[in-house]
C-alpha cells in the first residue's frame, strides 16, 4: 500500500497549532513535511505547558508527528541560500506567521512563484482583508470573531468559548483541504497558487447553522429553541441556546445516576419525531402518544422543559451507559458525555487508530490523537515528532545534495544549529 500524498514535499514554516495541525495531517497522508525551526529555540510549543523538565511538551509532540526538523537561520546568508534551495525542491510552503512577516523575510509570493512556479503558498491568517487584517489572532479570539462565542452558553449567562479548538485546529483542517485541492489543480495546469484561510472564516464555516438561524429569526421566533417554550421574547440576533440541538430536533443534556459526584454522569438525548412513541413508553408516559399537547412535534414545542424534566427523571435512575443501551435499542439518538479519561481508555478508539500510543526518545511513551480520516488503501502510521534539528544534516545531504564538506561549511557559518541526536535502543 502506498501513502496517498507520497512524493509531495511540504516546507513547513508553521508554529503553535493552526499550521502544525494542517501539516501534520498532510504528513499522516504520506507527504514529506520538513519543519523549519530557529536554531536553539524551535517551535515555541516545545517549551510551552511542559510536564517534564527539558523535554518537548505534549503540546508540541501531539501536533508534529511524521515530520522532519531542520534548524535554519534565515537571516544568515548561508541559511538564506539553503532556504531558497528548499523552495526549489518543495511543492508547498505552509506558514502561519503574523501579517507581513513572510514578506519581511523576502519570501513574497512573486519571488517564490518566480523561483518555483509549481509551488503552492498556503497561509493561515487571523482575519481576511478588511479592518482587522493586521490583527493578531489566537484560538479564543477566532471563536469570538467568528460567531461561535456569541451563540455558545446559556441565555442568561455571558458568551462562552468551546473547548474544541475550532479556531486553530479547525482552520488547519480547512487549509489542508485547500492545499490538496491546489495540488490537484496543479496536475492540470502545472502551476502553483496561493491558498489563504482566515481563522475567522474557518470558525464561521463551522457555525453556519447559527447564521441560518439569524436569517430565520427575521421571519419569526426560533420555535425549537427552549426560550420559545418558556415564553421569552427573542432579540434581533441569534441567541445562546444552552444545550439545545442545533439541527431542529429538540435535544438536551440530562443527568444520570451518580451526577452528584461525577461531573460527567450525563447523557445527551434527542426527541426525534420518528421515535417519540418508544420514548413515551420507556419513560412511563404512554398517554403522551395521543395527548394533543404532546402527540406532534409542533404541539410539543411549548412543553420541552416539562418533557425533558420527565425524561431526566428516568435517566437519573441508571448510569449513562445503561441509559444509552436502552435508548439505542429503540434507535433513539443519544450519546454519553465522555470525559477525556474515559476517551483515553476507550479500546475501540485505540483499535481504529483514533487514539495511539507513541514512543519518544526523551519523553517515553505517551498518548496522542491519530488520524481521524481513514483511507482504505492508505493507512496512517503515526511516527513520533522530531527532536529540534534532528534531520538537518540528512536534509542537506540527501535532498539538497550538499557534500560533507559543504555541510561542514554551512554548519560553521552559523546558518544551522546543533543537531539533536539520540541513541536508538
Amino acid at each position: 500500500m502506498t501513502k496517498a500524498l507520497e512524493g509531495v514535499r511540504i516546507l513547513d514554516f508553521t508554529h503553535v497549532q493552526s499550521g502544525p495541525t494542517c501539516t501534520q495531517l498532510l504528513a499522516w497522508f504520506g507527504a514529506d513535511v520538513i519543519k523549519v525551526e530557529r536554531p536553539g529555540v524551535g517551535d515555541a510549543t516545545r517549551q510551552q505547558l511542559q510536564d517534564i523538565p527539558d523535554v518537548d511538551s505534549l503540546y508540541f509532540t501531539m501536533l508534529n508527528h511524521n515530520k522532519r526538523s531542520i534548524t535554519l537561520d534565515s537571516k544568515n546568508p548561508k541559511g538564506k541560500e539553503v532556504l531558497w534551495r528548499l523552495i526549489e525542491e518543495c511543492d508547498v510552503l505552509v506558514e502561519n506567521f503574523a501579517p507581513g512577516a513572510l514578506a519581511r523575510m523576502g519570501l513574497t509570493w512573486e519571488k517564490i512563484h518566480a523561483k518555483n512556479p509549481r509551488m503552492i503558498l498556503a497561509s493561515v491568517k487571523g482575519f481576511g482583508p478588511g479592518r482587522y487584517e493586521e490583527c493578531k489572532v489566537y484560538e479564543n479570539v477566532a471563536q469570538c470573531a467568528g460567531g461561535s462565542a456569541s451563540t455558545t452558553g446559556f441565555r442568561d449567562g455571558i458568551p462562552m468559548v468551546t473547548g474544541a479548538q475550532i479556531g486553530d485546529s479547525g482552520t488547519g483542517l480547512h487549509l489542508a483541504l485547500g492545499i490538496v485541492t491546489a495540488l490537484y489543480h496543479r496536475t492540470q495546469t502545472g502551476l502553483g497558487q496561493k491558498v489563504d484561510c482566515a481563522m475567522q472564516d474557518g470558525v464561521l464555516n463551522l457555525c453556519r447553522v447559527k447564521l441560518r438561524d439569524q436569517q430565520r429569526l427575521q421571519h419569526g421566533p426560533l420555535k425549537e429553541y427552549s426560550q420559545f417554550g418558556e415564553g421569552v421574547p427573542f432579540g434581533d440576533a441569534t441567541p445562546r441556546a444552552g444545550n439545545d440541538s442545533g439541527g431542529g430536533q429538540p435535544g438536551r443534556i440530562l443527568r444520570c445516576k451518580g451526577w452528584e459526584q461525577d461531573p460527567n454522569a450525563y447523557i445527551y438525548v434527542i426527541t426525534q419525531a420518528p421515535v417519540w412513541e418508544p420514548i413515551c413508553d420507556i419513560i412511563g408516559e404512554p398517554g403522551w402518544k395521543t395527548d394533543p399537547n404532546y402527540a406532534t412535534p409542533k404541539a410539543r414545542l411549548p412543553h420541552l422543559n416539562e418533557i425533558f424534566t420527565r425524561i431526566e427523571a428516568w435517566t437519573m435512575k441508571m448510569s449513562k451507559f445503561e441509559a444509552m443501551d436502552i435508548l439505542n435499542g429503540h434507535d433513539i439518538p443519544c450519546g454519553p458525555i465522555l470525559s477525556m479519561k474515559e476517551i483515553a481508555a476507550d479500546e475501540a478508539l485505540r483499535a481504529t487508530g483514533t487514539i495511539v500510543e507513541v514512543d519518544h526518545p526523551t519523553r517515553g511513551r505517551y498518548l496522542s490523537v491519530g488520524n481521524p480520516i481513514k483511507l482504505s488503501a492508505s493507512p496512517t502510521e503515526v511516527v513520533r515528532s522530531p527532536l529540534l534539528g534532528e534531520h538537518t544534516e540528512e536534509i542537506l545531504r540527501d535532498l539538497l545534495k550538499y557534500s560533507e564538506e559543504e555541510v561542514g561549511e554551512i554548519s560553521g557559518s552559523g546558518a544551522i544549529g546543533a543537531v539533536q541526536k539520540f541513541a536508538a535502543e
